[in-house]
């Protein structure tokens, strides 16, 4: 009996303690952040660098375009990669209200195999962080096959006298 009166207090706290916490929102990483609607706000063309399917060593360059469609300057504070084969330049000065701009992004396509990488993007909007995908791949470079040499040669019987 003492056995199942202590088990029933136990859950009976256990219940009233879980009862007590509050939910917490789980936020989907591409759910839209709250957004200050007198600030500046970054809106993109997309939040996705595809390089496809490319050869090695191809070009590197890629653009991302944006707009500030809030009603404050846009100021990009740092853009990172998530590694170093992954390099972003961003502009320095302020992005004006309505200002369209973009972002160059380079890739070290001297690395072969599958593309998958991200930056963040800090900005004056707030906390948060744009996180842009990089995605691809880049396979090994075809090598052309060498022609044998139309000059002649001693080998050859031509141009010797």
């Amino acid at each position: 009996m003492f056995k199942n009166l202590a088990l029933f207090v136990f859950l009976l706290a256990a219940t009233a303690m879980s009862a007590q916490v509050s939910p917490t929102k789980i936020v989907h990483p591409d759910e839209a952040k709250p957004v200050n609607e007198n600030g500046p706000i970054m809106q993109f063309e997309t939040k996705t660098v595809d390089y496809g399917t490319i050869e090695q060593h191809s070009d590197p360059l890629r653009v991302i375009k944006f707009t500030n469609v809030g009603k404050e300057p846009l100021i990009i504070k740092n853009a990172r990669g998530s590694c170093g084969c992954t390099v972003p330049k961003w502009p320095k000065e302020p992005i004006m209200p309505g200002e369209t701009s973009t972002i160059e992004v380079r890739y070290a396509t001297n690395r072969l195999g599958a593309i998958n990488k991200n930056i963040k993007i800090t900005t004056n909007e707030g906390p948060d962080p744009h996180v842009i995908s990089v995605l691809g791949n880049v396979l090994k470079k075809e090598e052309e096959e060498s022609l044998p040499s139309s000059t002649p040669s001693m080998l050859s019987g031509e141009g010797g006298e």
